[in-house]
């Protein structure tokens, strides 16, 4: 018990990275995701082409890669950055990506009558989005939404292969230097417990959108 007292410090200061990380890729991708799915709708060939594409390389792709990419690939060509904001990046366009197609989905999955009845009352196209369609679309959308923000708590471990000092490096380093898998065990632990947190935050959330059925 009291070596898990011992490396819990830095472990936390680890989950704290970790955490840093969730927040502003949830904030920075979520936003960009819906917008892209908006994007989507616009009937212009070459942007379609273009965001099509987008998607299916980012999806198509392993995230270690693309952290891989941000990091180390892109300097021989002249664009740098530092070890934090090449994972967020990555990882914000990454999950912008998944985002985007569960977005598309959920604006699809509208009635084409409602947009009919908004023309009926006269609103305008933002009118419309913010009033009649993105209301139900975020209904439509919060299982699929919340599926990818506990994945993005697992996935934010990858931020390790670039030297950020997350939650799975701490442990990883606390195990190699005492020699005991411990650590690890007791990152796990935190991992469960973040999970956790967001599963009951999803299910309270989803309850209060049923309003809308």
């Amino acid at each position: 018990m009291s070596y898990i007292f011992e490396v819990l410090p830095s472990l936390l200061d680890g989950a704290l990275v970790t955490l840093q990380v969730f927040f502003i890729v949830i904030i920075l991708s979520i936003p960009l995701g819906a917008a892209l799915a908006f994007l989507m709708q616009i009937k212009f060939k070459p942007l379609q082409w273009l965001l099509t594409v987008y998607v299916w390389v980012m999806r198509g792709t392993p995230l270690l890669l693309q952290l891989i990419f941000f990091y180390y690939v892109l300097p021989s060509v002249g664009v740098t950055f530092d070890r934090m904001p090449a994972a967020i990046l990555a990882f914000t366009l990454n999950y912008a990506a998944y985002f985007a197609e569960i977005f598309r989905g959920g604006i699809e999955a509208i009635p084409k009558g409602q947009y009919e009845a908004a023309k009926v009352l006269k609103f305008n196209q933002l009118q419309t989005i913010r009033y009649i369609i993105l209301p139900q679309v975020i209904k439509i959308v919060l299982p699929s939404v919340f599926n990818e923000i506990i994945n993005l708590v697992k996935d934010s471990s990858l931020v390790y292969v670039l030297g950020v000092g997350d939650l799975l490096l701490a442990s990883k380093t606390a195990a190699n230097r005492d020699a005991t898998l411990a650590p690890m065990f007791i990152a796990g632990g935190i991992y469960l417990l973040l999970i956790g947190v967001l599963t009951v935050a999803s299910k309270r959330v989803e309850k209060k959108f049923n309003y809308y059925k």
